[in-house]
């Protein structure tokens, strides 16, 4: 089959013929990819800032965000069948630990990641798990959900982590409306009846984000602060939800924060320089938020099949990965890119 993978660190990524996944055990689930989510995180891996954690051996297949058809089953699955729509929870995880006996299973001891430190989905096959698919409703389409596996079960781990704290009338500010932001928006519309404020440079992102539910949208221009301060009665907002995490952003972040209020850190690049002495008069709670539960997706495509969360894309095919990754990295993309095999 044909797979785009990582040759070495600071090269560029390369297609290549490979062998196709089979069944192996009793729970595997071979899926025919039907579309794969482009990712900044794509972009960071073959920077190498994921070397060393995820110990890979090069070269291997990329991609970590998946949707398709089920190809294959071992002889225990009983969740899914061969031909079912399905989206792919970015981890293949052991249900037997303590995090995944608690359904916390983002964090499973034995957990391995598609896409990370395990063959993806920059492919036309991928091969993970029984616990790892979700059906999705008929409705939808797999190149149109794919990166709801990691961009989107990541906002929505965010987005619901917040609003269980966020009562009626409460501000919360989300920095960045591109590819998680604007499916965390939707996501904290449908589940919260925060007042939402979106910041982001670009304007084209900030109309995006008052066309799909913002209460209100300020661009990135240097005044961000003081008007988001100005839209909170200067007290500033009960929960931030950081998208960025870069270039600035978790400066801006602290300072639009409220007295007791939370920052949750979703998109990363830069340190967090806050003095300890500033955490502990304001008592103001860093959160930080990877991925998301297999629940979380699960309830995410219920939103998705009932039409509140909605992503925006662009499609690309398998062999024009390196456009979309370029078009990435320069900004061009409002929403997601997808690779369609």
């Amino acid at each position: 089959m044909k797979a785009v993978q990582v040759v070495g660190y600071d090269q560029p990524l390369r297609m290549t013929e490979v062998a196709a996944p089979t069944v192996t055990g009793p729970y595997d689930v071979v899926v025919r990819i039907g579309g794969a989510g482009v990712c900044r995180t794509d972009i960071h891996i073959l920077e190498g800032q994921w070397k060393e954690k995820s110990g890979v051996t090069l070269p291997y297949t990329i991609g970590h965000e998946n949707a398709g058809w089920v190809h294959a089953v071992g002889s225990a699955v009983t969740n899914v069948a061969e031909g079912d729509k399905v989206i792919v929870h970015p981890l293949i995880t052991c249900g037997l630990c303590r995090a995944c006996r608690f359904g916390d299973d983002v964090h499973c001891e034995q957990s391995q990641f598609p896409g990370i430190d395990t063959a993806g989905g920059y492919a036309e096959y991928l091969k993970t798990s029984a616990r790892s698919v979700v059906k999705i409703d008929g409705s939808l389409e797999p190149a149109d959900v794919a990166a709801l596996a990691d961009a989107g079960l990541t906002a929505y781990h965010a987005a619901a982590k917040a609003a269980r704290r966020l009562r009626p009338g409460d501000k919360c500010v989300v920095i960045g409306a591109g590819g998680l932001g604007h499916i965390g928006i939707q996501v904290l519309k449908a589940i919260s009846a925060a007042e939402l404020i979106v910041v982001d440079r670009n304007p084209d992102a900030v109309k995006l984000a008052v066309s799909i539910g913002a209460d209100h949208g300020v661009v990135g221009d240097g005044s961000q602060v003081t008007q988001v301060l100005d839209l909170t009665g200067g007290h500033g907002a009960e929960a931030v939800i950081d998208f960025v995490g870069e270039g600035g952003a978790t400066r801006d972040g602290i300072a639009m924060l409220r007295r007791a209020g939370d920052y949750h850190v979703v998109g990363y690049g830069e340190n967090i320089d806050v003095p300890t002495i500033d955490i502990i008069s304001t008592e103001i709670t860093l959160v930080g938020n990877l991925v998301g539960s297999y629940n979380d997706l699960c309830e995410l495509m219920v939103l998705a099949a009932q039409g509140r969360v909605k992503l925006h894309t662009a499609r690309y095919s398998l062999d024009r990965f390196q456009d979309a990754l370029d078009d990435l990295g320069a900004g061009h993309i409002r929403g997601r890119a997808i690779l369609v095999p």
